[in-house]
């Protein structure tokens, strides 16, 4: 299974990655790797990471670079237009709702707006939770790693001070995935 973020530097999408990887890989047990790609800019410029995990828990990865996602997270208009045409056709699309205007969503992608980065200003009032937010929804929504294993890996990887504030951004986002996925009414 292959997972790409994307979005621009100072979103977090490094560290997005590396958390997914690490709760696959050190937590669930399972092969995995990440890999990431910036361009020279400290922030603002194109950023992403990808995460391939083995399907078969006895398997490597055999090849560690993202070709086409499974799922994609993107967090800018900008990755959005680059990566959606490498998404496979029944993949599943989460994007930043309020930082993507997706044109046209492919037939047979799975597509979940999340304000990710609305909901951590409002939610946590910290914008650079944004994308700890987002894997929250996405570990609801793909069910690609347990809630457990990323919340082990954020304590082990975040900074102390910054813990506690990481752990509450994962559950805004895994609240709002949950309503998501409820029935609406009508």
């Amino acid at each position: 299974m292959e997972i790409q973020f994307a979005g621009f530097g100072g979103q977090g999408i490094i560290l997005a990655g590396y958390l997914l990887g690490k709760a696959i890989a050190v937590y669930e047990g399972k092969s995995a790797s990440m890999t990431q790609s910036y361009g020279p800019e400290a922030r603002g410029g194109a950023c992403s990471s990808g995460v391939v995990v083995s399907r078969n828990p006895e398997e490597l990865v055999d090849y560690p670079r993202v070709t086409r996602p499974d799922i994609l997270v993107v967090m800018s208009q900008e990755a959005f237009s680059t990566y959606l045409p490498r998404l496979k056709p029944e993949g599943t699309l989460l994007y930043d709702a309020d930082l993507v205007n997706p044109e046209s969503i492919p037939e047979g992608v799975t597509a979940y707006p999340v304000p990710a980065t609305r909901l951590a200003e409002t939610e946590i009032g910290k914008r650079i939770v944004a994308n700890v937010v987002m894997l929250g929804a996405l570990v609801v929504l793909t069910r690609v790693v347990s809630p457990e294993a990323l919340r082990e890996a954020v304590r082990t990887t975040v900074k102390p001070d910054y813990v506690e504030l990481n752990l509450k951004a994962l559950e805004v986002g895994m609240a709002y995935a949950q309503n998501l996925l409820q029935p609406q009414e009508v």
